[in-house]
Parts: structure tokens; sequence; C-alpha cells
């Protein structure tokens, strides 16, 4: 009985790691800018406007529904789904910020191969050739 247990805890443990996939940031292959790890922090918190070519950068988000969001969150901005509710509501009611529009994978997908303004952010799995991956987070 104490095998099947260990057996049991042992299984839903690899499938609970393996259900977190790479999240991969995406742009419009045209886009030219230098996009690291901080600079997606701050463009996704709403504290950087635009690229590091000058160029308007407007990100848009996972559908909250998406596992791979809360992936984003955590690895990528640092920040729990708690965190960033507070966070956005803060600067939404202060009249100093606008949460980023939601989409979903294959609207992600879209809106980043048809504008080289948009970043955002899809499964790795997801990427096609259509746009660029600029920063993954495992």
């Amino acid at each position: 009985m104490r095998t099947i247990k260990v057996l049991t805890t042992l299984c839903l443990t690899t499938f609970a790691a393996m259900s977190f996939a790479e999240v991969s940031v995406i742009v419009h292959p045209s886009n030219a800018a230098t996009v690291d790890a901080t600079a997606i922090e701050r463009i996704f918190l709403g504290k950087e406007k635009s690229f590091s070519n000058g160029s308007k950068a407007v990100p848009v988000n996972l559908e909250s529904s998406a596992a791979e969001r809360e992936e984003f969150e955590t690895k990528v901005l640092d920040k729990s789904p708690a965190q960033l509710k507070a966070y956005w509501s803060k600067l939404i009611f202060t009249g100093k910020g606008t949460q980023p529009a939601e989409a979903s994978v294959s609207e992600m997908i879209e809106l980043v191969s048809s504008n080289p303004n948009i970043i955002g952010y899809v499964p790795s799995s997801a990427v096609t050739d259509a746009v660029k991956v600029v920063h993954t987070a495992k």
C-alpha cells in the first residue's frame, strides 16, 4: 500500500512539473530592438512605453485563464497574480496606467505577426516563423 502511495505521489509530481511549459516572449520579425528581461518587465508593468530603438511598445497578455500567463508573471515579472492585480488596481485607480489587453494564443500570434509595436508571449510550443522570440522563460 505504501508503494502505491509513493508511486502515485511521484506520478503527480512529475505531471505537475511537466505542465509548466516554457514561455516565449515574442515580437514582430522586423522589430530590431534589443529586448532583454529587464525591458520586458518594464514594458509589461507600464514603466516603459517604447522599445530600445524608440518605437512604441504595446504589451499584450495572454488570457487570465491561460496557465502560461501565471508562468510568465512569476518567472518574468517576478510577481504573483495577486501582486499584479493589486499593482494594476492601484495604477488604474490613480489614473497612472492601463493594464495590457488580453488575447488567446492564436490571437497573440496573429497580433504580433501583424504589428511591429506589439510584444507578447506564448507557450514555446506555439511559436511560428511569423514571430521572433526575444526571450524564453524556463
